[in-house]
């Protein structure tokens, strides 16, 4: 029981999930703390507010949708996924698609050769028929 559990831990998924969580966490709060420290004050002092959170409130009876939060969140995923883009997708498709080709790409060892032209296949026959009829009658060809 012990065992199957231990197999489990350190298996490559799941230390690579710890991993990626970890890091998930430290990226959250740097990509929290540009929105809320620099994009925030540029939006909200374009619509004369404070930060975001008390901007662009639409009045429905006694409650308001606060469209800035709305806006906040949507800036912060715009900003994550363009980070993850540039800096995880892009180098590893990069990484992938240089690995492919060097994969195509045949060693000198697995070269394959063209095939011979007509003429070559032409004269390769000749020269297999005139040793043949050398060889039968006991001269020696002249090629």
């Amino acid at each position: 029981m012990l065992k199957g559990f231990k197999e489990f831990v350190l298996r490559g998924n799941v230390i690579d999930l710890a991993v990626a969580v970890v890091i998930g966490a430290a990226f959250t709060a740097v990509v929290n703390s540009i929105v809320e420290n620099v994009f925030n004050p540029i939006i909200a002092a374009a619509f004369h507010a404070e930060d975001l959170v008390g901007a662009l409130p639409i009045p429905i009876g006694d409650s308001a949708i606060q469209l800035g939060t709305v806006l906040a969140a949507v800036i912060k995923f715009l900003i994550v996924a363009v980070v993850v883009y540039f800096v995880f997708v892009l180098p590893i498709n990069h990484l992938k698609k240089v690995a492919f080709i060097k994969k195509q790409q045949p060693t000198p060892d697995d070269a394959v050769t063209s095939p011979p032209s007509e003429a070559e296949l032409l004269t390769e026959i000749r020269d297999l028929l005139a040793k043949q009829q050398a060889s039968s009658s006991g001269t020696t060809p002249d090629a």
